[in-house]
């Protein structure tokens, strides 16, 4: 028909124009200056050979159907990740994986055919075309494919462009090819504090949320503030304070993480008691998520162990409402850390609730009660602890029950004693303090397993 565009061959009736792309583009400062004629609507693509030369990579195939002065800007139907409920009747809903829309370009960059997506980006894909509500640069980044991404910045796409999430492709950068995805966005001109729309964090943000030591470094090295807030409040420093286990398996891994991270910010600036709405501090979500090495720096960089949040807790009280995984972190580090730094102690009526709760870390107990010249315990309290531990930590639970309501030592006294007289300084002062090594321990309250 005279006038009318041909298709690339083998498509036929599949193709269908797709009504809501843009009717025409101004050009230049001023309206009347230079202005491109309206781009032809892209059109619908159903051809099964098409999509399956794009998912397989195909590039043989793909130039076929893409002949010099064909158009790859295209939209193609895929199927949703997860299924949604839908109303095609009033009051009839149905769970069903909806259609959504999605182009060549989004395809080849999302599986890592970057000869397929730079055949596309000749034959007049738009690199910014987004209409599932993400760029191809966003599934570039997403996946961590690090050449699609530099094909798709060479040809113009936006780096700083949110998507339906408003999240720009700096938030999304996963995978293998992460660390090189950032480096290419950041020399593109991606802001490197650029804010999500919803939550306002920062790239730094997500990077210290999802544990990424590396990244974080890279990103603090091209200028992230470590001090930037989201819309709660929270810094990078918090972010990487809440990491949680989620397996007693991985409670190491993900303390050694946090604690680099931690170190990493504070070295950049990072204000280590800096509070979000909740009047949270990093000591607090450190505390609460049993992460005691972080504990002890938050701690040794001077922020006070009382400092308390909106709810009137203190970073002990979180120590010991934290997790059972916490469990698989040594929490009786992170109490006698606080201790030792002049954390108020528990209120004694509250020390029965402890023990129920606690009485899997016999340590935790016993650094505790060694705070206490007298053992505050009801005699009823043995049948808080269940028999198999018990006998399993028969040593320790004994000489616990044996001084309910019954004097200490006189060794443990004069402990008590010191520490209650340098209270006001008892971090600073203990170390100082000319005495063997040993008894220094001791005054620091070291674990031995028994109570006397």
């Amino acid at each position: 028909m005279p006038g009318r565009r041909s298709s690339p061959p083998h498509w036929g009736h599949h193709l269908r124009r797709f009504p809501s792309a843009p009717a025409c583009r101004l050009w230049g400062p001023q309206s009347y200056e230079a202005w491109e004629p309206p781009r032809p609507l892209p059109l619908l693509c159903r051809d099964m050979a098409l999509q399956n030369a794009l998912y397989t990579g195909d590039l043989a195939r793909l130039r076929e159907l893409f002949p010099p002065g064909s158009t790859a800007d295209l939209l193609l139907e895929c199927q949703a990740a997860e299924p949604r409920w839908t109303s095609h009747q009033r009051g009839l809903w149905s769970l069903t994986y909806e259609e959504e829309l999605t182009t060549p370009l989004h395809v080849a960059a999302s599986r890592g055919h970057t000869d397929v997506l730079q055949l596309l980006l000749r034959r007049r894909a738009r690199p910014d075309s987004a209409p599932g509500g993400r760029t191809a640069l966003h599934e570039a980044c997403a996946v961590g494919h690090a050449a699609c991404a530099h094909a798709l910045l060479v040809a113009g796409a936006d780096p700083n462009i949110p998507d339906q999430d408003g999240k720009r492709p700096l938030h999304l950068c996963r995978g293998a090819g992460t660390l090189e995805c950032v480096e290419l966005l950041l020399r593109f001109g991606a802001k490197v504090d650029g804010r999500s729309e919803e939550e306002e964090e920062t790239p730094l943000h997500v990077a210290a949320r999802l544990g990424q030591v590396e990244l974080a470094d890279l990103l603090l090295k091209w200028g992230a503030c470590p001090n930037a807030r989201d819309v709660e409040g929270r810094t990078p420093l918090l972010a990487a304070c809440d990491a949680r286990c989620t397996s007693p398996a991985d409670a190491e891994a993900t303390t050694t993480c946090c604690l680099q991270l931690c170190h990493l910010l504070l070295s950049a600036g990072a204000d280590a008691d800096a509070a979000d709405q909740d009047k949270q501090r990093p000591l607090h979500l450190a505390c609460r998520r049993g992460h005691a090495a972080v504990v002890e720096l938050l701690l040794s960089c001077g922020v006070s162990a009382n400092a308390m949040d909106y709810g009137g807790h203190t970073a002990l009280h979180c120590a010991l409402q934290g997790p059972p995984a916490a469990l698989a972190q040594s929490p009786e580090h992170a109490v006698r850390a606080l201790l030792n730094h002049g954390a108020v102690r528990v209120w004694p009526g509250a020390l029965p609730k402890v023990l129920e709760r606690w009485y899997m870390s016999p340590r935790t107990i016993e650094v505790l009660m060694n705070t206490y010249s007298v053992m505050q315990l009801p005699e009823e309290a043995m049948a808080l602890v269940p028999p198999e531990t018990l006998q399993k930590h028969h040593r320790f639970y004994s000489s616990l029950f044996a001084l309910v309501r019954q004097p200490r030592s006189l060794q443990h006294l004069t402990r008590c004693a010191l520490r209650t007289h340098l209270a006001a300084c008892l971090p600073q002062a203990l170390p100082r303090l000319p005495l063997p090594p040993r008894l220094i321990r001791y005054l620091q309250l070291d674990f031995e397993d028994v109570l006397y």
